[in-house]
């Protein structure tokens, strides 16, 4: 029963402490994770995971480990900051693997990436032929930049000659059935409007709602409780 505890209190420590390092270190390095920050991270938990599980490691031992990770991240993304020369060692760099229509190899082998890869990276951008393709980016981060020829990009209000329309971020409204206050009050909005709205779409009650999105001007967008019964195959 000792052992339990003591592994449960060196575990609720170790949660505690990544989550600070997390918070300290910021959501950038979070969101655009690199090689680096990923063998990092994986360093960070082996060492955090053998203390956990040494019988000669406690608390003292994983906050030194912890609190040393988190200072030489710090110290990284400090010099980073400074030397911008010591980006490129430590975060990676973008490679240009299509340049103006035409495909490097060498960029592709430099950076261990396939056809077919690329072929996958293009996909999630909506491409399905390297045709449509004028540049294409490996950002250090794994993710592929594109930018299409003129012939293949959507034509913008401005290549239209229409006058700019105002732009207006839209907000869940209703979330699971439950009515989101916060953003409610944030829009001017009242539960009485929303119930306007929802009985003009033939609900009767915000539970029956799944999801529903306000944008300005629009019509209130609702999402009603489905299940795999409703679905229809027409093929």
């Amino acid at each position: 029963m000792t052992d339990y505890l003591s592994m449960s209190i060196d575990l609720i420590f170790g949660f505690i402490a990544l989550f600070i390092v997390t918070k300290v270190l910021g959501k950038t390095s979070m969101s655009q994770i690199t090689p680096f920050d990923f063998v990092s991270a994986v360093l960070l938990g082996e060492l955090v995971g053998n203390a956990l599980f040494d019988k000669k490691a406690g608390v003292p031992e994983i906050a030194f480990v912890v609190a040393l990770f988190g200072i030489l991240m710090w110290l990284s993304e400090k010099i980073t900051q400074k030397f911008k020369r010591t980006r490129a060692l430590i975060e990676g760099s973008p490679s240009v693997v299509i340049h103006k229509g035409k495909l490097y190899r060498d960029s592709l082998k430099k950076n261990n990436l396939d056809l077919d890869q690329l072929q996958h990276l293009l996909r999630v951008k909506d491409v399905f032929t390297l045709q449509e393709v004028e540049f294409a980016i490996l950002e250090a981060n794994g993710e592929l930049s594109v930018l299409k020829k003129s012939d293949y990009q959507t034509p913008t209000r401005k290549d239209m000659k229409l006058s700019p329309k105002e732009v207006n971020l839209p907000a869940a409204l209703i979330n699971d059935g439950e009515l989101i206050e916060d953003n409610l009050r944030e829009k001017n909005l009242t539960k009485e409007w929303v119930m306007e709205q929802i009985n003009a779409q033939g609900f009767d009650r915000i539970e029956d709602v799944f999801y529903a999105e306000y944008e300005k001007g629009e019509d209130l967008l609702i999402y009603p409780f489905l299940n795999r019964n409703h679905m229809k195959w027409d093929g």
